[in-house]
């Protein structure tokens, strides 16, 4: 199947405009023979149980989507996709009762689209080898495999059902890390870890191969690297070039935030802005500068957007100090230097820059000076602000959500302290199950809903330390209104 790009649009002018169309890859293969020794070098934390990941939690991801972006594809057909029949195959790529949305896109299907022409094939296939250290012989062989097969042997790393020929990549479900859409335009990532190399790879091949994209090949941007990085001493991540999507938001048309992490460099950040700001792409750009922790990873596992005028964040890395009046003793003697505070710097084409002392400072500037809402900014805080459920939901992603439409947003259903904070701000909160058989029964319409947190079963995918913003890449929304 080759998709068209008759009716596509690349358009991302926000975190929370209706979503319309996204890429996303579902679990392969791959995920199943991660091992303990390897998941760590593989950025997982621990390994999961494939099956439970893609059909009892994954593919509820898929079936959602689809009532939200692509209804035709879903609606009335719900019994018949859950059925034994069926096989379950509606989410896997190669399975011949696969979705096939162009609304809700696979890479798997835009990777076999363009291994279709020889040229590509060989060139790609060539890179990859490169890149895993294959044998000539493999490569020829792999060169004259079906596309079909040979996408999800470069994905999956395996030959057949019993043999690997390369490491698998478990995080090409995390597909925002490969690439953002700001605007009209897509600023391709580069990764800090070299179990993400092939993702990125792939994902160029991609972009500017694919006929989807075609319009927009004038658009992809690629960071460049420091003039002569190669000669500059150390392996410290500072010194390299490196930015991840899960460090980078759109929160409005002229605006980018864009984290330095663990795994995106002040290089990184500054290589991107120089070439935003040289395209036109932006008029500014906010850095938020957070702690080299894994606890956080991205500045997606730390806050996202609910609502115009609401967030979901982590309160011990972004809260104003109290009053010296009511601290407790200890708080006076306190180190200030050991605090993890970020430390956040908006820089604004012909303007000085300017700085933001809190993280909700900055939040509420977006939502009330970018996006213009005219109510109070609002904050949700992980675990409801309360010690130990505070960092215990912030590592299995309570602040990583995913808006379909404003104040509709998808979260893991194990952070429960989280869960009674939205509620306490006036949320309604529905499992997926129920809300997809609602859906099917027309008792609750799509488009009408509104300020709901639908839960996601998540025993297996939370051990990835990836929420539904990382399972997402955005490549249309409405614009905000």
């Amino acid at each position: 199947m080759t998709l068209s790009n008759s009716d596509f649009k690349l358009e991302v002018t926000s975190e929370i405009g209706n979503l319309r169309t996204l890429l996303i890859h579902s679990p392969d293969n791959g995920l199943g023979k991660v091992v303990p020794s390897k998941a760590q070098d593989w950025l997982f934390e621990d390994i999961v149980h494939l099956e439970t990941m893609r059909k009892n939690e994954y593919d509820y991801y898929v079936k959602l989507l689809m009532y939200f972006l692509d209804p035709g594809k879903i609606k009335g057909k719900l019994a018949q996709v859950d059925s034994a029949a069926d096989n379950r195959g509606f989410f896997k790529p190669d399975d011949k009762n696969f979705h096939a949305s162009a609304k809700v896109i696979e890479i798997q299907t835009l990777l076999e689209d363009i291994l279709q022409e020889a040229d590509i094939r060989k060139k790609l296939v060539a890179s990859v080898c490169a890149i895993e250290n294959c044998n000539y012989r493999l490569q020829l062989k792999l060169i004259d495999t079906e596309p079909v097969e040979l996408a999800k042997i470069i994905i999956s790393g395996s030959l057949n059902k019993n043999e690997m020929i390369f490491a698998p990549i478990p995080n090409l479900i995390f597909s925002r890390d490969i690439g953002i859409a700001v605007n009209n335009f897509m600023l391709l990532n580069k990764p800090a870890k070299k179990a993400r190399a092939r993702e990125t790879l792939l994902m160029r091949y991609i972009f500017f191969n694919h006929p989807l994209f075609a319009a927009y090949r004038d658009n992809i941007l690629e960071i460049p690297e420091t003039v002569q990085h190669f000669l500059r001493p150390g392996e410290d991540n500072e010194q390299k070039t490196t930015l991840e999507g899960g460090d980078v938001m759109m929160v409005s048309p002229e605006h980018l935030i864009i984290g330095c992490s663990e795994r995106t460099s002040v290089s990184g950040a500054n290589e991107a802005i120089k070439l935003l700001f040289k395209n036109n792409v932006v008029k500014k750009v906010t850095i938020v500068k957070i702690p080299h922790k894994r606890d956080y990873m991205h500045i997606d596992t730390v806050f996202t957007q609910v609502k115009r005028n609401m967030w979901v964040l982590l309160r011990s890395l972004a809260v104003k100090e109290s009053d010296v009046e009511s601290r407790e003793p200890a708080a006076w003697f306190a180190d200030k230097k050991n605090k993890d505070k970020p430390e956040i710097v908006q820089f604004e084409q012909g303007k000085k820059p300017k700085t933001f002392k809190y993280l909700e400072d900055l939040l509420t500037d977006v939502s009330e000076n970018d996006l213009g809402s005219k109510k109070k900014t609002k904050f949700i805080y992980s675990g409801g602000d309360t010690f130990p459920y505070d960092a215990r939901e912030q590592w299995t992603d309570s602040c990583n959500l995913l808006a379909i439409k404003e104040g509709v947003v998808l979260g893991y259903d194990r952070n429960d302290k989280t869960v009674d904070a939205f509620k306490e701000k006036g949320f309604k909160v529905i499992k997926v199950a129920d809300l997809l058989q609602k859906f099917e029964q027309d008792e609750i319409n799509p488009e009408s809903m509104t300020d709901t947190l639908i839960l996601m079963p998540s025993a297996e995918l939370s051990r990835a330390r990836g929420g539904f913003h990382c399972m997402s890449m955005p490549l249309q929304r409405d614009k905000v209104v």
